[in-house]
């Protein structure tokens, strides 16, 4: 990189930065601190502001500060405050206001709250003191006077009490008497009056005449200024004294405290009462003590009587006073605490520092006022947590800057001070970044040397050359810059280097936190050069190091001379070869000299320079002192300070205690004897020169110093110090002390008070203790004169002397106490002390009972003696105590003065033994007796029994416990729960501890009714009918037993009915809420519900009455007698009659009138809506003339009620407004055309149109002329030429003529250009009509009209032809003709065009509709109309169905994005389309949705939990039963033994809540079960073997089957002598198979023979006929509540038609083509397996099917049934009638019922496919899918059938307009149903669908599988497109290449349904539509074509139940098929 670019780039980039920089702000450029600052406050809001409501008030907060602070209010707790809009706001400058504001709008968090203003900018943040904010709301108040009673002559003093909510704000102004006259303050004490300045009255002297005067004060408020009287006069009541009675006081309490602020004027009232009348003194208690003083009176201190005046306070009046009143009966005192207040104020100093980092920074809170209670300190507006008044940070860093507060406060006010804290400096030391490298190079060219420094502060650098500083000159030039970041860039530049610039270069970067350097050599070829060296001075002692600065390269050595010696010569000097030299200590006769330095190149050439070393000696101090003896004031003292050594000159000063001396002051004079000697003189010493002196000598080479103390006074020395003494008792004893000192100490003796030195008195003086000359004398000493004693010697010097001796006195051994009593626990170590104060030594001796204790005979004990400062201390030792250890210890004490003995009463004790015998004297539910017998007590009294009882579970960890006293055997446990089992026990507990426990009793106790109330009751409104009540048990200590159940109770509240009570079962889990529905209530009805619990005993206590409302409803009924008035063109009145009460459902808040235009009523956005509360409204600004239709409905608080029919009026006419347009065309020279177009608001019928005409200029009349309201055009005539004519025109009403067109000027010409009359205009024509568009032309010559459509010019066709008047008439009109069309005139002269818009109104295309949620019983859609629509949309018809149901309806409203579809089966699958309508009619149905509700069938059960079984019944636990997400409804039960065929029905409608036993059965026998379990989603049907018990209750061997296994299904067992193969297990099918295989070819060649007769259809095509009993009961197969008549008819409920059971095998077509495959699948299913016994149905003959003519019955000629197809010969054909069994019992048992199969479509003729009960409208689209209504539950009208002999038993229904769309056949064919009545009953046939059946082109696995998702596979294209239906092959879906699915087998018991998918339904039996038949042209190839005709090519579950549903297929077949081994799976009978 070229390196001067490279500068001049950071140098223009530093510039440009720097210049901004100033340019924007000028403090940049100083200093960061120069002028910035922190926040001061300016003005800081007072303490306290109270403010009226009515005033309101502004807190004024303002602060200074670089840049300018930022005010925030904040609360106390730090929370900024915001605008509370009319309460609280914050003004632009950074004011608090309140504005004014009403009373109700007080709030107390914004207007008694404590407030702080807060400044804050970049450099810290300050907050104000704290502002007590309280707003008063204007309440009346009203001061009142009591009344007074005084003792004649006594003074009086009235109040004026005012309540405490205003005592604050109101202040007693004066006072008025009952003449008027006012009492105010004033300086007069000596009247009769006076008002304190407190607002008290005093009145002194009273006398009888004060009895008849009242008084009024006059009080003023401070904030809002108003005054009042009090309301009451207050007056005295003088008493008479009766003799002479004591001061007394009219309050009890004799203390009082006032506060009072400083500059506050005050009385302090006595207020006594005495007679005769007493004298009253104040006196004020001196500070911290109990003394007291008189209070001084003058002029600022006053006493009226007893009252104590006190003007002006000030802190110093703060103190306890204390009022006594005494007279000649008796004296009496009251204290007053007064704290007088002080504002607060504070101040820190220094206010500013700046402190370098590191160093310390102390702040100091200077404060005043009173009281204070804390001081506090916040940093930036933080607690830091420091209560000091000094503040003191002992190492400033960074963080430490800011504003610092020091805040005072007591509990009145606060004050606070600010200081800021700045950084001086920073504190990043130097550090070289980038440096120059050793250089070596040839003269001439200029070398850059660059080091580049950072740190902070910003460093210098300088450079040095072999350690001289470089300056700039001519060559050298030295330049540095900062960088952005900065760093400091250095560099230095050698113009045309030369030889002697070489040697050793430095950079240096400093600044003042520290030095960072750089050195390399630079060398420049050359002959040898030294610069010149400066001559070097250093001290002597210290270490010469230099280095030669030698230039030019190469050099080869480098030496030292002296004196042309070479150095080194002697130890101390070293030469290095870089030519460094070093001497050490270096010495001025040794060293100093000149040194020469020689340099050298190889070539021999060499350079010197010299260096002259100059060693320098600093001072060397001669010891001196100032005497041994001390100096005594006011003598002369004085020294000397001589400096031997040391060069000259030669400075010498003088400290004292380190502070300078200097002559003249303070006595000191100093002279200079000599350069190295200085003297210090004192003329007269004093105290203060006493102290250290020091004399400093320095010069250049350095200082030295010596120190000497001075000592002035002489203070005390022991001359004779006192130690401790022993005397004999009785001796004299001397101690002696003596001390000296000056002047002369002063000896005193002192006693020790106690035992301890410590706190000592005077000796007192007595007769045997004095003191002479220092000496203690004490005569005849006892040992009550023995103790520590001190002797003091002073002299005022110092702290005087003291010493502290011990005095003993030797006497005879002695115990101070003879006898004592001693306690020990046993097994414990214990210890015995005698002590035994005399003289030692002193034996001890130890006797137990008067005998000799030996601690040889027993180890346990043993002795020990400690020698004491009184005397001897024995102990007595036992190890272990033992019981025989309580008795008489002696210790018996010897000395040579006498002996003394001691005794011990030692008592060992022990815990109790434990009680016995603990009994149970009785017991009931909660309480029980005991006694026992009372155990050893261990020697310590027993204090109590504690009897231990838990329940028997519980561990003895968690007890309870009872305490008995410990007198007394036995006690009574109480609150026990009931029916409890408990352990008791009982231990003793003396103060040692308590005993083992007592052995434990067992109890239990009796049961009780419940004793708790049910808890957490909670009554919930689920409906308007139904309220749902949850609860939790009462605590389990209150059920006294176990709990059954509970009692829920209701009833209607404020009725006086008893309540109706339902029983609930206890539910067992842990912690579960109980729940109860109450159904069937009223709607909006309050009722009261209680529960109780109840068990074995009884019911407990009924709970709390909750009450409640259901549900408020809506109206159930409109508001009657809708009407509405015409009122005007734009108002109506409506009015109505509220709907009848019980209808109402809730509380009628209002009613809402819907309104809108007739034409726009289907729109909802369109609507109005007007609330009212009254029965009538007026609606406004409606449109004119126009027809409205209106609905009135009810609102309550349920919501909206029932809209009342609609109603319509009509708004009144009124005059039109004028023609939109108007066109004058001239036709000639004396004609023209004026044409218009009419109003856009006829507001009316248009009766007449007016043309006014007018010739321009001259003054003629208007022409009018009427026109037909029809006529759009008028020619005026006979019109002069080129004459200007006006013409406008006006449209009439029945009401009148409206307003007038503009008007327009035309002129009549010979030339007539080519004009169009008409108008663009908007045309809107209805689908299918025609459509005229006009085009009226003038022109002469005559126009050509073209006419071009959407820019195409126009040719006639069929539809589209040119009328003769130029108009374009269009008929049948659809949707492609909407769009622009333009027509041209042109002749000769001109030409014209206008463009009119063609909008056509279609029926909507079809809608989107998609699927959004799904739950059990609710589809939830989401609707979108197509694009394509013109005509706006009104609604939407969602049609949906069951899998088998009919068809339902529900109407959307046009802007309802989703819609629920409710009340669905659960667990059902579903299929929804819709259609859009609008004012043009219903359009095209959506695509078939296909779905299902979330939900499965019931779940099988473990057998072990479901089944129990005993000898003679089993009993059945349904609760076992999963329900699959879908209720469970009932239950179907069926037994049988093991070996019969035949089911026995138990019961078909069992509720799945409870158990069932089956009875009658017999012991020790095998039986089969089987149980249906019914939900709406199918039913699962399981099969149980199990074996009764025997009569003992044994269990019986399994059945063997031959194999050595008990099987489930039993062989029949044959005579020996029948071959194996007639086992009836294969015969029966075998030969059941061979007659249906033979019945059915026949019927095959009938059918076939007949296929061409015609197709004799009947019935109107709307109709469809039902059949009633040929229908499955799908997933709606439970009852459905809404069917009474059921019940009715059949007796009991109906069993379930049980659905065909599954088939495996692949999807097949509608016609069941049974194959002979041999061996079908095994099923491992534990459930019932027909297969294992074949012989289920049993075959009838079929009675002869009656004939009724050729009339819908068997003779169609396309009955032929022989496929082409390879394996489907044996296919069972139409028209085969069978006979099933299995309806028996639902049936009349007597009457066998027949079925017929039907015909089938081939393919080439005959009626497609269908199921009877739908029907489509001719040119339905042929995929349109269709389910039968006929296959749903039956509706209640079905049933209504006449007996079997005969009747009517059809159902006519019409058919939805739209059924089922998706259908594979195209052909217009109905399908026929036939029902036969087994005794000739009329013959049921009816015309089916257009287009029966969906897409039977698909497996059916795939026909629903991939619509759901999940387990069904992949995405169900099969309904996606409508207009193709080939798109899709068999083997994509399910099984690429694989034409024919191989089912998989049926699932285990375990089988998880959620993972199944085409095999849910071999459990489910749930039924799927029928495929299509397969016919033999181009729609073969939908999968019937390329199937494998293998024997495993079988119909499915789905279609062969269908078909038995729609008497396809008969009981033979199934025969058929079981016998053929197809594995036709059944697992239920079927009924038909």
């Amino acid at each position: 990189m070229n390196m001067p670019n490279e500068r001049l780039k950071w140098l223009t980039l530093y510039a440009a930065v720097a210049l901004i920089v100033c340019g924007s702000q000028s403090l940049a450029a100083n200093p960061p601190d120069a002028d910035q600052k922190g926040p001061v406050f300016l003005k800081e809001p007072t303490n306290r502001i109270d403010f009226s409501n009515s005033t309101g008030a502004e807190i004024e907060c303002k602060s200074s500060g670089n840049p300018m602070p930022e005010i925030i209010w904040i609360r106390s707790d730090g929370t900024a405050v915001g605008d509370v809009p009319g309460l609280r706001q914050i003004s632009s400058d950074g004011k608090l206001v309140f504005p004014p504001f009403r009373a109700e709008d007080y709030r107390q968090e914004v207007h008694a709250q404590v407030y702080a203003c807060l400044a804050r900018n970049q450099f810290g943040s300050i907050i104000s003191r704290d502002v007590h904010v309280r707003a008063v709301v204007n309440q009346f108040y009203e001061a009142e006077i009591m009344t007074e009673y005084v003792i004649r002559g006594n003074a009086a003093v009235l109040k004026c009490s005012i309540p405490s909510f205003v005592a604050d704000f109101v202040r007693v102004e004066s006072w008025i008497d009952e003449e008027g006259n006012v009492l105010s303050f004033s300086d007069n004490y000596d009247g009769k009056y006076l008002v304190l300045p407190s607002g008290e009255l005093h009145i002194r002297e009273v006398g009888p005449e004060d009895g008849y005067k009242s008084y009024q004060c006059r009080t003023k408020h401070r904030l809002t200024g108003e005054t009042r009287l009090s309301a009451t006069k207050g007056r005295l009541v003088i008493t008479e004294p009766i003799g002479a009675r004591a001061p007394t006081f009219s309050t009890d309490s004799n203390s009082f405290s006032y506060t009072r602020s400083v500059g506050q004027s005050f009385a302090l009232l006595c207020q006594a009462q005495a007679y005769p009348v007493p004298i009253m003194r104040w006196y004020k208690f001196i500070e911290g003590t109990t003394r007291k003083q008189a209070v001084v009176l003058n002029d600022r201190v006053k006493q009226v009587s007893g009252t104590l005046i006190i003007k002006d306070a000030v802190v110093e009046d703060s103190g306890k006073y204390l009022c006594v009143v005494n007279n000649s009966v008796g004296g009496e005192s009251v204290e007053t605490v007064l704290t007088v207040t002080a504002p607060l104020s504070a101040k820190i100093d220094p206010p500013t520092q700046t402190v370098d980092f590191g160093r310390p920074a102390v702040f100091t809170c200077q404060y005043t006022g009173n009281p204070i209670k804390t001081v506090s300190w916040m940093k930036d507006g933080k607690a830091i947590g420091h209560s000091e008044p000094v503040l003191r940070i002992e190492s400033v860093k960074k963080e430490d800057k800011g504003m610092y507060q020091c805040f005072v406060r007591n509990d009145q006010e606060s004050a606070e001070a600010s200081a800021e804290l700045k950084l001086g400096g920073r504190f990043d030391p130097p550090v070289i970044r980038q440096a120059f490298q050793e250089e070596t190079m040839e003269p001439g060219p200029s070398v850059f040397l660059k080091c580049v420094a950072g740190g902070n502060p910003t460093p210098e650098i300088s450079w040095e050359l072999d350690g001289k500083k470089i300056a700039n000159n001519d060559r050298y030039q030295v330049g540095q810059y900062v960088t952005v970041n900065g760093d400091v860039v250095s560099y230095l530049n050698i113009t045309s280097v030369h030889a002697n610039d070489g040697g050793l270069y430095k950079c240096i970067a400093k600044s003042k936190v520290g030095v960072a350097e750089h050195s390399a050599k630079l060398n420049v070829y050359g002959l040898p050069y030294i610069r010149q060296m400066e001559k070097k001075a250093i001290v002597a002692g210290e270490t010469l190091i230099v280095t030669c600065p030698v230039a030019g390269y190469p050099i080869d050595s480098i030496v030292w001379e002296r004196d042309n010696r070479a150095l080194p010569i002697n130890r101390k000097q070293k030469v290095f070869p870089n030519g460094t030299l070093i001497i050490e200590n270096v010495e001025r006769n040794s060293d100093q000299a000149t040194y020469t330095c020689v340099a050298k190149n190889q070539e021999g050439y060499s350079a010197r320079g010299s260096l002259e070393v100059q060693v320098m000696v600093s001072p060397q101090i001669q010891p001196f002192d100032f005497g041994v003896e001390p100096a005594n004031t006011g003598e002369m003292a004085g020294g000397f300070c001589m400096v031997p050594k040391g060069d000259l000159p030669m400075e010498i000063r003088w400290t004292l205690n380190s502070a300078p001396i200097i002559t003249g002051e303070h006595g000191f004079s100093l002279s200079r004897l000599n350069p190295r000697t200085s003297s210090l003189s004192i003329d007269s010493l004093e105290a203060r020169h006493r102290g250290l002196y020091k004399c400093i000598a320095s010069n250049k080479a350095g200082s030295a110093e010596y120190s000497a103390e001075l000592h002035v006074n002489v203070p005390p020395r022991w001359i004779l110090e006192p130690t401790d003494k022993a005397f004999a008792q009785g001796s004299d004893a001397k101690v002696e002390c003596k001390a000296d000192g000056f002047p002369k100490p002063q000896v005193t003796w002192k006693k020790a008070v106690g035992d301890t030195p410590g706190e000592y008195k005077d000796l007192k003086k007595s007769d045997n203790i004095r003191v002479e000359e220092g000496t203690l004398h004490v005569d005849n000493i006892q040992k009550t004169n023995e103790g520590y004693y001190l002797c003091e010697a002073i002299n005022g010097i110092g702290s005087g002397l003291s010493a502290v001796i011990m005095i003993s006195v030797q006497a005879p051994p002695e115990f101070t106490e003879k006898l004592r009593n001693q306690t020990a626990r046993r097994g414990e170590p214990a210890v015995l002390q005698c002590e035994a104060k005399g003289e030692k030594p002193i034996g001890i001796l130890w006797n137990m009972n008067n005998m000799r204790l030996d601690p040889k005979n027993d180890n346990r004990y043993t002795i020990r003696e400690e020698i004491l400062s009184t005397g001897v201390m024995s102990s007595l030792s036992i190890k272990r105590t033992e019981r025989s250890d309580s008795a008489l210890f002696t210790c018996v004490a010897t000395n040579a003065f006498g002996s003394d003995d001691a005794s011990i009463n030692m008592i060992v004790q022990e815990v109790p033994e434990m009680p016995y015998a603990l009994k149970v004297l009785d017991k009931s539910g909660r309480s029980v007796q005991l006694s026992w017998a009372q155990p050893y007590d261990g020697n310590s009294p027993l204090d109590r029994y504690i009897i231990e009882f838990k329940r028997s579970r519980a561990s003895w960890t968690e007890i309870d416990r009872v305490i008995v006293p410990g007198h007394t055997t036995e006690a009574q446990v109480q609150k026990l729960s009931p029916a409890t089992t408990y352990n008791i026990r009982i231990v003793a507990e003396n103060a040692i501890g308590t005993s083992q426990s007592s052995e434990a009793v067992t109890i239990i106790t009796a049961e009780e009714a419940p004793s708790g109330k049910p808890q957490n009751i909670k009554v919930e409104p689920v409906n308007q009918t139904t309220m749902r009540v949850t609860w939790k048990p009462p605590p389990r200590t209150e059920w006294n037993g176990e709990i059954l159940g509970y009692y829920v109770g209701y009833k209607l509240s404020n009725t006086n009915s008893s309540y109706v009570f339902e029983t609930i079962n206890f539910i067992t889990e842990e912690g579960k809420e109980h729940n109860l529905e109450l159904q069937n209530l009223r709607v909006y009805t309050q009722y009261s519900v209680v529960i109780q619990a109840f068990n074995k005993i009884g019911a407990g206590p009924l709970s709390e009455e909750e009450k409640q409302f259901t549900a408020e409803g809506t109206p159930s009924q409109p508001p009657s007698d809708t009407a509405c008035t015409t009122l005007t063109s734009q108002t109506i009145r409506v009015g109505w009659v509220s709907p009848p009460l019980e209808s109402a459902n809730g509380v009628i808040k209002t009613y809402k009138v819907v309104y809108a235009p007739s034409d726009e009523w289907y729109d909802e956005t369109k609507r109005h809506y007007k609330k009212t509360a009254s029965s009538d409204t007026v609606l406004h600004g409606l449109k004119k003339y126009t027809n409205y239709t209106m609905q009135v409905l009810a609102t309550t608080a349920g919501g909206d009620g029932v809209r009342s029919v609609p109603i319509h009026c009509q708004t009144e006419p009124d005059v039109p407004e004028a023609p939109t347009d108007v066109k004058a065309l001239v036709m000639g020279n004396a004609a023209i055309l004026v044409s218009w177009r009419p109003p856009a608001q006829p507001n009316g019928i248009i009766t007449q149109y007016t043309v006014y005409s007018k010739a321009e200029g001259a003054e003629t009349e208007t022409k009018t002329q009427k026109v037909p309201h029809y006529q759009m055009s008028f020619e005026a005539t006979e019109l002069e030429k080129n004459k200007p004519y006006e013409f406008w025109v006006t449209a009439s009403t029945t009401i009148g003529e409206g307003q007038q067109s503009k008007s327009i000027v035309a002129m009549p010409s010979d030339q007539v250009p080519a004009k169009i009359a008409s108008f663009d205009d908007t045309f809107t024509a209805t689908f299918k009509e025609d459509a005229k568009m006009p085009c009226l032309a003038v022109g002469a010559p005559q126009p050509e009209i073209t006419w071009k459509i959407k820019g195409v010019e126009f040719s006639a066709n069929d539809r589209m032809r040119l009328l003769p008047d130029g108009s374009l008439l269009i008929k049948s009109v659809n949707r492609q003709d909407a769009g622009d069309y333009s027509c041209h005139a042109e002749n000769s002269i001109a030409k014209d065009s206008i463009t009119h818009k063609l909008i056509v109104l279609a029926p909507p295309q079809s809608p989107h509709v998609t699927l959004s949620a799904t739950t059990t019983d609710a589809l939830t859609v989401k609707l979108k109309p197509h694009e394509g629509d013109t005509a706006p949309l009104h609604g939407y018809t969602l049609h949906y169905k069951p899998e088998f149901g009919e068809w339902e309806t529900s109407e959307v409203s046009v802007d309802s994005q989703k819609h629920n579809i409710e009340g669905l089966f659960c667990g059902s699958r579903y299929q929804v389309y819709a259609t859009g309508f609008n004012n043009i009619g219903a359009g095209e149905a959506s695509d078939i949705l296909n779905t299902r509700t979330k939900g499965q069938k019931p779940k099988l059960p473990e057998k072990p939990r479901f089944i129990e079984v005993s000898s003679n019944s089993v009993s059945l636990h349904f609760k076992a039963w999963k329900d699959g997400g879908c209720p469970m409804s009932h239950f179907v039960v069926e037994s049988k033994k093991r070996d019969q065929i035949e089911w026995n029905q138990i019961s078909n409608n069992v509720k799945p809540d409870n158990n069932y036993v089956v009875l009658d059965l017999e012991p020790a026998t095998w039986y089969n079960l089987r149980i249906t379990a019914h939900n709406s989603a199918g039913f699962t049907v399981a099969e149980y073997d199990f074996a009764t018990l025997t009569v003992t209750g044994g269990t019986i061997a399994p059945l063997d089957d031959g194999t050595g296994h008990g099987n489930v299904h039993t062989r029949i067992r044959l005579p020996a002598w029948m071959p194996e193969w007639l086992d009836l297990n294969f015969m029966v099918p075998l030969i059941a198979t061979v007659v249906v295989v033979a019945v059915g070819i026949c019927v095959v060649c009938v059918a076939l023979s007949r296929r061409r007769a015609d197709d004799l259809r009947g019935g109107q095509k709307d109709v469809y006929y039902d059949v009633v009993y040929n229908q499955t009961m799908g997933p709606g197969a439970t009852l459905d509540k809404r069917r009474p008549d059921l019940r009715d008819e059949l007796g009991y409920i109906a069993p379930p038609n049980r659905k065909l059971p599954p088939v495996p095998g692949s999807n097949y077509n509608t016609c069941d083509r049974i194959k002979r495959g041999r061996g079908g699948l095994r099923s491992n299913h534990s459930t019932w397996d027909p297969r294992r016994n074949p012989n289920l149905y049993e075959e009838l003959k079929a009675p002869p099917v009656p004939m009724h003519g050729n009339h819908y019955g068997h003779a169609h000629g396309n009955a032929e049934c022989h496929y082409r197809h390879p394996g489907m010969e044996d296919e069972i054909c139409p028209y085969a009638t069978f006979h099933l069994l299995g309806f028996r019992e639902e049936m009349d048992p007597t009457k066998a019922m027949n079925f017929q199969t039907f015909p089938h479509q081939n393919g080439h003729a005959g009626p497609v496919p269908g199921h009877a009960g739908t029907m489509l409208p001719p040119g339905h689209p042929g995929h349109v899918h269709s389910r039968s209504g006929s296959q749903s539950m039956p509706r209640a009208n079905r049933y209504q059938r006449k007996n079997s002999q005969g009747g009517q038993s059809s159902i006519y229904t019409p058919a939805p307009e739209y059924d089922d769309p998706a259908n594979c056949a195209e052909e217009d064919q109905y399908r026929r149903y036939t029902r036969v009545n087994s005794q000739g009953g009329s013959l049921y046939s009816g015309p089916g669908p257009e287009y029966d059946d969906p897409a039977n082109c698909a497996p059916e696995e795939d026909q629903y599988g991939s619509q759901y998702g999940g387990p069904y596979g992949q995405p169900y294209d099969h309904y996606g497109s409508r207009g193709s239906m080939g798109r899709r092959s068999i083997g994509s879906a399910r099984n690429p290449g694989n034409g024919s699915p191989e089912p998989p087998p049926p699932p285990p018991r375990n089988h998880d349904m959620s993972n199944s998918s085409f095999n849910d339904s071999k459990e489910s039996n749930e039924i799927s539509e029928a495929e299509c038949d397969r016919d033999h042209g181009p729609r073969g190839n939908y999968g019937a074509v390329k199937r494998s005709p293998q024997p495993k090519d079988q119909r499915t579950t789905e279609e062969m139940r269908k078909l038995i549903e729609r008497n396809e297929t008969g009981p033979k077949q199934l025969q058929l098929q079981q016998t053929n081994g197809a594995g036709f799976t059944a697992y239920d009978t079927m009924a038909v």
